[in-house]
């Protein structure tokens, strides 16, 4: 998906933004509206100067599909209204193939992570069986991860970095 020089500044900005997110998530729990906003503009900006592969069209097509891939998952509560404006600012940098792309890599990495987190917590037993009664339709399963307890949610803006490192390389 790169392609250098232009492309350059786009693997910079999606690996700071990566970076810092995860950071400062990891030890806040929240995912700053002048990180995300910041990046959405610069990213569009970047777009409107030709200083990226991307159009205009490009990045805001980008914007609004990870907006849109990350909404159900925070509707149904299992993100944060900042993941899912991280997704969407990181969209404005990488277009909607690169999104596309990077909700992929980030489903896998978030589950990845879901399971060290429940393995570290001494949850595992107990998350396997939430997770199958979700799948069996259970909605009181669905009501615990809208309103469950702080032990069950985790950060979750390392996944989206991740995702975003793999999609602007091309992985």
């Amino acid at each position: 998906m790169l392609r250098p020089p232009s492309d350059a500044i786009a693997f910079a900005a999606v690996v700071l933004t990566g970076g810092a997110s995860a950071a400062i998530d990891l030890k806040t729990r929240r995912v700053p509206n002048a990180l995300t906003f910041g990046t959405a503009a610069a990213g569009v900006a970047l777009a409107a100067a030709h200083a990226t592969s991307l159009t205009l069209f490009a990045a805001l097509a980008g914007c609004a599909l990870g907006v849109a891939l990350m909404t159900p998952g925070h509707l149904f509560g299992g993100t944060g209204a900042g993941d899912v404006k991280l997704f969407g600012a990181l969209g404005t940098l990488l277009g909607p193939k690169g999104i596309l792309v990077a909700f992929v890599y980030t489903a896998m990495a978030g589950g990845v992570l879901a399971v060290v987190v429940a393995l570290q917590r001494r949850r595992m037993r107990a998350t396997v069986a939430r997770a199958a009664s979700l799948a069996a339709g259970d909605e009181g399963a669905a009501r615990e991860i809208k309103h469950g307890s702080a032990d069950n949610r985790f950060a979750y803006a390392p996944a989206i970095a991740i995702g975003a490192l793999a999609a602007v390389l091309g992985l």
